[in-house]
């Protein structure tokens, strides 16, 4: 099992879906809210997510494909 934490930021119309829900549910990755901001334009959020390599890679590729930008966070949070 591999451990990351990202950054995912949302756009304004994203901001409302179950993104997490369903990236855990549908990648079986474990996800962890570590901080997260909401505002009128968009979403941020620190993620940790734990599972395997490959199913954090597809799980990354589709949020990605969905319009959510992605970075990964280096050092503690």
């Amino acid at each position: 099992m591999t451990k990351r934490q990202m950054k995912l930021t949302f756009p304004s119309e994203l901001v409302t879906e179950p993104l997490i829900y369903n990236l855990a549910k549908d990648y079986r990755i474990v996800t962890n809210i570590h901080r997260a901001d909401i505002a009128g334009e968009q979403g941020w959020v620190i993620l940790e997510m734990e599972g395997s390599d490959e199913d954090i890679e597809q799980g990354l590729a589709w949020v990605t494909a969905k319009g959510v930008e992605v970075e990964p966070i280096v050092g503690e949070q």
